[in-house]
């Protein structure tokens, strides 16, 4: 009978049993580390604080700042007390400073001499020989010694388009102290005559007297003859015929001998174009379309062969015109 054959000194159930793993030698066994795969005994893992680690690595220089955990209320009251004075008087000398700037702004635009409007610096221009330059200066200087930012030029030119003659007059600007003035002055529509005397007075185109000027010339200005100046000023004829006269071409203007208007339909005045052009009556009826009755009566005249040997132009129907 074959019976089974125990090796000598082998332990039976040495097969089933492990055994115990060998550390590397030469090595040290890391406790806390392990290979994959390998037993790890956690009665061999060092114990460590991680709360205490933490705190320890967040202290220091380069820490975070840790308050302590009992506060001293009293401290701290005194600390926000402190810092609302701090905040308050930070905030007055902001509001003081502001009052003092704008103060002081306000006394360089309005109060300085650095802004004053100077009448020596005032240059005024288009003046004529109807319209006084002194006239225009008059109203400057009762602006003088303001200051330019307080100079309302609007209420200064308004006043001088009021001046007769002048149609039109600007105010710039100069700074620190001075003033543009440019107006455009109007040449007499006209010279009322009154039949009570030689004594004539020169209007505009809106009926207003103008201020004649010392050596003020009539010349080549129309004579309207009225039964007195104050009367033709408020005429409507008259005012009518001002209109058709301030209208015309100078060339047409020194050539006008006589000017009648007995309705405010019926303006008509007369010519005399030369000696080689001859004399003609012109009736312009009122001042309306004047620049189309201008072209009709240029065109008849300019061809001798539409005037012919008639002296008398009728416009005041421009697209019909009627010669005698």
């Amino acid at each position: 009978m074959a019976g089974r054959v125990v090796s000598s000194g082998a332990d039976p159930g040495g097969d089933r049993r492990r055994k115990p793993r060998k550390a590397i030698s030469g090595s040290t066994p890391d406790p806390s580390r392990s290979k994959p795969g390998d037993f790890v005994d956690a009665r061999r893992l060092s114990s460590e604080d991680l709360v205490a680690k933490t705190l320890e690595e967040n202290s220091g220089t380069l820490g975070l700042a840790i308050r302590p955990k009992v506060v001293d209320f009293t401290a701290r009251a005194k600390e926000r007390k402190r810092a609302g004075v701090r905040v308050t008087v930070l905030r007055i000398g902001v509001a003081v400073l502001s009052v003092v700037l704008v103060a002081a702004l306000g006394w360089l635009l309005f109060l300085s001499p650095v802004l004053r409007l100077d009448p020596a610096q005032v240059t005024v221009s288009g003046a004529n020989e109807w319209v006084s330059e002194s006239d225009i200066r008059n109203i400057v200087n009762e602006q003088a010694g303001r200051s330019l930012v307080l100079v309302n030029t609007g209420d200064m030119t308004e006043r001088m388009s009021a001046i007769p003659g002048v149609t039109s007059a600007t105010a710039s600007k100069r700074w620190p102290h001075g003033l543009a003035v440019n107006v455009e002055s109007q040449r007499p529509a006209a010279m009322l005559k009154g039949s009570g005397g030689d004594s004539m007075t020169a209007v505009d185109s809106k009926a207003r007297v103008l201020n004649s000027v010392a050596g003020a010339s009539a010349d080549g200005i129309p004579v309207i003859e009225v039964k007195s100046v104050s009367s033709g000023l408020n005429n409507r004829a008259v005012k009518e015929a001002l209109k058709v006269l301030d209208s015309l071409p100078e060339s047409m203007r020194n050539a006008i001998t006589k000017v009648t208007a007995r309705t405010q339909d019926s303006v008509t005045v007369e010519l005399d174009m030369g000696k080689d052009k001859g004399k003609y009556r012109i009736v312009w009826g009122d001042s309306s379309q004047m620049k189309l009755k201008k072209a009709v009566v240029d065109k008849i005249l300019s061809d001798p062969k539409v005037i012919g040997d008639k002296t008398e132009v009728d416009v005041s129907a421009p697209l019909r015109p009627v010669l005698r």
